[in-house]
């Protein structure tokens, strides 16, 4: 949906809105220019045939308006059709006030330059088409100009040349306007492409660790199997070596708790394909993840703060959610223990339409870069360096985000999700 609005920003659509706009600029500046010429200046202009031409100018800003606000997609034709509309009102407008010797006619110059910034060359192409036969026929075609009885021969001029001084600043500051906000969306979605980009490349290294994951766990499920036959077996030989006994004993639950995770990344696996989403409190989801944290670090010393409305709120559970915040709590123990510290603190809270998730540490804390790439980089000394990589890519599946920012005692981890999309529909 992102990249969808990005793409209209710069596309027909967008040069639609600007020159809706721009009309309204036209219409407004057009009605005081010949009030200010027919009754301040005393011109003898034709006043009834300009204001005419002024209020279907206006007729068709309100259609233009309606229509930016229909769903369906701008298209390039329609989008040179109401450059069109534009270029006949202003000509039509010129051709009663003296035509091309008008000091305004250069304004035709403008909708050529704003389609250069949106359009196709060969929609840019008809475009200055349009405008160049409009200049044409207004050498030839026009109502002159009246000069003001009362003035000496040089008024005319003078007229002339504070016409050309009024032109250009309004040419430059339209121009300005439009045209950076135009180079402003084609900015943003260059930052967008390069942000699918990187995207993609991690998402393409996920999809190639699970993929190794899903064969290392197939293949490892036979030894383990063969393990967990043999040390009963060698525990019962071995009745009377107590110290041996204890050493097996370890050995027997590290196996069970190997064939554990090989069957939980067997659900979650058949989870993923079903898309059926488990659904329980914040409470039962913190205290199911909770269970499975104190046997992977049992040496942490965990502090949980829950909100209690946050407590209540009933969760379609995706697939992947838990992982995320195991290891985000993980990567807490971690970077604890580099300050001697087990301490690590979670704690939930709703905010209007998100739940928050907080991970604390007593860590080093992240580098003073300000850029939000450092979650990707951890400051751990071991492991694999992918729990905060692919609670980032969680987060973002389910249209929340994960910041990281550093506090007095070490760092924090955000985890925002809209409720919208992880709440039971109760909830909603």
């Amino acid at each position: 949906m992102n990249q969808r609005r990005l793409k209209q920003r710069i596309g027909p659509r967008a040069l639609t809105r600007t020159l809706a706009w721009l009309r309204i600029c036209a219409i407004a500046g057009q009605s005081v220019a010949v009030l200010v010429c027919a009754l301040w200046m005393q011109l003898a202009i034709p006043l009834l045939p300009l204001l005419v031409g002024i209020g279907m100018l206006a007729v068709f800003a309100v259609f233009a308006a309606w229509r930016l606000s229909q769903p369906w997609p701008v298209r390039e034709w329609e989008t040179v059709l109401h450059v069109a509309a534009d270029t006949l009102v202003l000509g039509y407008l010129l051709y009663f006030t003296g035509g091309a010797s008008n000091p305004f006619v250069t304004l035709l110059l403008v909708p050529i330059a704003l389609s250069a910034a949106a359009l196709s060359v060969p929609a840019i192409l008809e475009v200055a088409a349009l405008a160049g036969v409009a200049y044409v026929v207004l050498l030839l075609w026009y109502v002159p100009l009246p000069v003001p009885i009362q003035h000496h021969a040089t008024a005319g001029f003078s007229l002339h040349v504070a016409g050309m001084g009024v032109n250009f600043v309004i040419t430059a500051l339209l121009l300005g306007f439009f045209i950076n906000r135009l180079a402003r969306a084609v900015r943003l979605q260059q930052l967008e492409v390069q942000r699918a980009r990187e995207r993609a490349l991690r998402d393409e290294g996920i999809l190639a660790i699970a993929t190794q994951a899903a064969g290392a766990a197939h293949e490892l499920n036979t030894p383990l199997s063969t393990m967990r036959t043999l040390l009963p077996e060698l525990r019962r030989e071995h009745a009377g070596d107590t110290a041996l006994g204890e050493d097996l004993q370890l050995l027997e639950d590290q196996v069970e708790r190997c064939r554990t995770i090989l069957r939980e990344m067997v659900a979650f696996g058949k989870a993923q394909l079903s898309q059926e989403p488990e659904q329980l409190s914040l409470a039962a989801f913190i205290h199911s993840c909770l269970e499975r944290f104190q046997l992977l670090r049992p040496e942490a010393e965990l502090t949980v703060q829950l909100d209690g409305d946050a407590a209540r709120t009933v969760l379609r559970t995706p697939p992947g959610l838990r992982h995320a915040l195991l290891n985000l709590l993980n990567n807490a123990v971690d970077a604890s223990a580099l300050n001697q510290s087990q301490a690590v603190s979670l704690s939930a809270h709703r905010e209007g339409g998100w739940l928050e998730l907080v991970v604390g540490d007593h860590g080093p804390g992240f580098a003073a870069t300000g850029e939000l790439a450092v979650i990707g980089e951890s400051h751990k000394q071991t492991g694999l360096g992918l729990g905060l990589a692919l609670a980032e890519a969680t987060a973002e599946r389910l249209n929340g985000e994960l910041t990281a920012n550093n506090t007095l005692d070490g760092a924090e981890m955000h985890l925002r999700l809209p409720l919208a999309v992880i709440a039971a529909r109760t909830e909603e």
